[in-house]
């Protein structure tokens, strides 16, 4: 079978190459195009475009570069046209692929989306563009199922897919010493000895700009700890140098987001995929988040959940402190990390709460496996 699967983020780049992998032990003749990345590129695909040259974050971001999303989309339909595959796989990134399963349907494809858009957040109403452009859709979050019933569309629940790779990833890693070495990170000596605060900005430079800022100006009321910066791949190291340098005790990695997160105390972590990797990976959390003043009113205005870390939004209560907008200061923001730092009570009552969020997540088994085997059976149809 022939597969095309777009994907625009670094968190569906992880997913895509695991639902690659799985696909590929299911149809040992698959062949597979793609827009994603490195990761799905490493799983066995065609990379045609990387998602470094497709992420916009914010309403007027997205305004700006309207002429490159354009081409882009345009390219895009150009491409699956001419690779004619069995079907069109999407992965989140909704305001690309939603449009291209509008046309796709158009033209006879068959479509299947696997982790739903974040409709249940904001414009509902775009379930009708869905039931009408997707034959399949395939859901992560427990409470999405009961979301698309309301519109009388039937989903799949295959379970969450960053249970497995967290896991997967501590039980490989289980046999190393618990404390940080320099074969691990690539810290100086001196540093390795202190303890370690993850920093996770996020994968876009425009969140990396507005965010990391304030994320490394509570470093120097914490001198005791070392702060290590995630870097985002696929983006030059010279970006990050005139925030980072200023800072003696703070160093960054690139590519060992879950070696830093298996060894960090605590986490500052941007609003995302990433919230919820850190719970599973049981790391006190604070989450980051502060757009430009006009988008945060715009999606202020059509925004209707509660909150906008993934595992408030699982668990519908507080679990971890969101620190949004105008909340996210310096002075914030220190005492909140003191708080998950030195509040025992805190500590605890948040790694029960990753217990609990763990298990809900875990109910529908291996998600990439699951997904592999809907699409491989829907293609069988």
């Amino acid at each position: 079978m022939k597969y095309y699967i777009i994907a625009g983020e670094a968190s569906g780049d992880l997913h895509g190459s695991n639902l690659i992998h799985e696909l590929k032990l299911l149809d040992s003749a698959a062949q597979i195009r793609c827009w994603g990345g490195d990761k799905m590129q490493d799983a066995g695909a065609i990379l045609v475009k990387h998602y470094s040259e497709l992420a916009f974050m914010g309403f007027i971001e997205v305004l700006k570069n309207l002429r490159t999303i354009f081409k882009n989309l345009a390219n895009c339909k150009a491409d699956i046209t001419q690779y004619q595959p069995d079907v069109l796989v999407l992965i989140d990134y909704p305001g690309f692929n939603l449009r291209i399963a509008s046309w796709a349907k158009q033209k006879g494809l068959r479509v299947i989306y696997y982790i739903s858009p974040q409709v249940w957040a904001w414009k509902e109403s775009r379930v009708n563009g869905i039931k009408k452009n997707v034959d399949k859709m395939l859901v992560i979050l427990p409470f999405e199922k009961d979301f698309y019933k309301k519109w009388d569309f039937e989903v799949e629940y295959v379970g969450h897919p960053l249970v497995k790779v967290v896991d997967d990833f501590i039980v490989s890693h289980s046999h190393l010493e618990t404390a940080i070495s320099s074969d691990e990170i690539s810290f100086s000596e001196p540093q390795v000895k202190r303890s370690i605060i993850a920093i996770l900005p996020g994968s876009r430079k425009q969140e990396i700009l507005t965010k990391l800022p304030i994320m490394l100006s509570v470093a120097k009321h914490f001198p005791e700890f070392h702060f290590v910066v995630a870097k985002a791949p696929g983006i030059e190291d010279d970006f990050y140098e005139s925030m980072l340098s200023p800072f003696q005790n703070v160093s960054s990695v690139i590519n060992q987001t879950y070696e830093l997160l298996r060894v960090a105390q605590a986490a500052l972590v941007t609003s995302g995929t990433a919230t919820l990797e850190t719970a599973l990976f049981g790391v006190p959390e604070v989450v980051c988040y502060k757009g430009s003043a006009i988008s945060f009113q715009i999606a202020k205005w059509l925004i209707t959940i509660k909150y906008i870390c993934l595992v408030n939004l699982i668990m519908k209560r507080e679990v971890v402190k969101e620190l949004i907008q105008e909340q996210l200061t310096e002075n914030n923001l220190s005492n909140e990390l003191k708080k998950i730092l030195y509040d025992v009570d805190k500590q605890l009552q948040m790694k029960e709460d990753y217990v609990a969020l763990k298990n809900l997540l875990s109910q529908g088994g291996n998600a990439s496996a699951n997904a592999a085997s809907s699409i491989y059976v829907f293609l069988q149809s």
